[in-house]
């Protein structure tokens, strides 16, 4: 089975807690704070891998978990760093969030590599809050946890060339002719079931990669049959060799073939209907096609270029090699899938320490994953760690916003849960 889409869901390692500990040693009465910090959680990175051809891998399994940081320890001793865990994937995968659809990264040359997960930051041990005025700090930090997030992986082909049309009208057999792939070729449709791919060599140090892509019919831009799998595909190639049946074998209208096909490529991306067409004229070694190949250059002569040529007997297709190869030079580059500033943005959204101070029914809430570290961090029974707490409420501009909103002294106040009167 060629599988070219997979939802997937990936779990950054936590970060260890760093740990609260105090020298014990033997003449070091005033020994102080000894608490190493918590190790890195691991991340999870995707690795493009010419090796691979499917993203079959991940039909089976679906969600992954890296690995945790272990918590410092005594004596100024660090945790382990998690372990990073990767994930090799085919050339050519997109990365979407799937929550909103963005294109997080486009793997597309071998050993490219992509973080899709990052691990969780290690708490600091007590030793490093350790100050003229705090001499024995009684907490830690906790570590913080890993990203954790559904993706969407999406294979496009990475093809120069696309071979376009209708099914059975001869794409496989020019594939065949003119590369040295070997796709299934039989007389009825949708022999070819997944993309197909071959090199076109033209002398010595010049080449181009060719893709069949599977017959499209009406509605495939609405996915209709294998419709949304095949265009994905053409979307990588920068030009397309648009082949029609000029036999009329199938009791099909080419010059109608042409307008439905693009009808259908204009319907799924505009990128689409956009890029290089050359039609191909195949099947001309039968009489039948002698009619509709004045007709097809009637109707589109002015607009595109076209090529006549017989799979079957190998005829013009030495021309149709040299001509897409001189085109394709003219072409610019690939389309870029991925848009910098919408994912700089994206992650800084997912990734910043989040504050939330609100107002519900005379009630006054502190919420958000940066407090949530502050609080489990926080030894509520210590006077030091409480002060602390007290202090970068006031640095992060939260006892401000709680004034702004009304609170006043004595007001209930909770923070992530904690419950504490509003002094001022």
């Amino acid at each position: 089975m060629f599988v070219d889409i997979a939802k997937i869901s990936v779990k950054a390692g936590k970060g260890g807690n760093g740990s609260v500990a105090f020298r014990r040693e033997k003449y070091e009465p005033m020994g102080g704070p000894a608490g190493g910090d918590g190790g890195d959680g691991g991340s999870i990175i995707l690795e493009a891998d010419e090796g691979l051809r499917t993203l079959m891998d991940f039909r089976y399994k679906r969600h992954y978990v890296a690995e945790n940081g272990e918590d410092g320890r005594g004596k100024k001793q660090f945790g382990s760093d998690g372990k990073d865990m990767l994930l090799k994937v085919p050339i050519g995968t997109l990365v979407k969030d799937a929550e909103t659809g963005i294109v997080l990264a486009d793997l597309k040359d071998h050993g490219q590599k992509f973080v899709c997960a990052k691990g969780g930051r290690g708490g600091r041990g007590n030793v490093h809050f350790k100050n003229s005025i705090r001499r024995t700090p009684r907490f830690a930090e906790p570590g913080t946890r890993g990203n954790d997030r559904e993706l969407i992986l999406e294979l496009k082909l990475i093809a120069d060339v696309g071979l376009i049309g209708f099914p059975n009208v001869g794409k496989s057999t020019i594939l065949a002719s003119i590369t040295s792939a070997k796709p299934k070729i039989a007389n009825y449709h949708f022999t070819t079931l997944k993309p197909n791919l071959g090199v076109v060599k033209i002398g010595e140090g010049h080449s181009y990669v060719l893709a069949d892509i599977p017959g499209l019919i009406e509605g495939a831009s609405e996915g209709t049959g294998l419709g949304h799998e095949f265009l994905r595909h053409v979307e990588r190639t920068k030009l397309l060799l648009h082949v029609i049946d000029a036999s009329g074998q199938e009791h099909r209208d080419p010059v109608d073939d042409f307008y439905k096909i693009n009808e259908e490529l204009k319907k799924y991306s505009d990128k689409l209907s956009n890029k290089k067409q050359i039609i191909v004229l195949n099947k001309i070694d039968l009489p039948e096609s002698l009619e509709n190949v004045e007709r097809v250059k009637a109707e589109f002569g002015e607009d595109y270029q076209i090529l006549e040529v017989s799979a079957a007997t190998a005829q013009g297709l030495d021309e149709l090699k040299k001509i897409a190869y001189e085109k394709l030079l003219k072409v610019e580059e690939e389309i870029e899938f991925v848009d910098e500033v919408l994912v700089e943005n994206f992650f800084e959204r997912k990734e910043r320490d989040t504050i939330v101070v609100t107002k519900e029914n005379g009630y006054y809430l502190g919420e958000g994953e940066f407090l949530e570290r502050l609080v489990i961090s926080t030894n509520f029974d210590d006077f030091e760690s409480f002060s602390n707490f007290q202090k970068v409420l006031i640095d992060k501009g939260v006892i401000v916003k709680l004034r702004e909103l009304g609170a006043k002294e004595g007001d209930l106040i909770s923070i992530c849960g904690v419950e504490f009167d509003f002094v001022d």
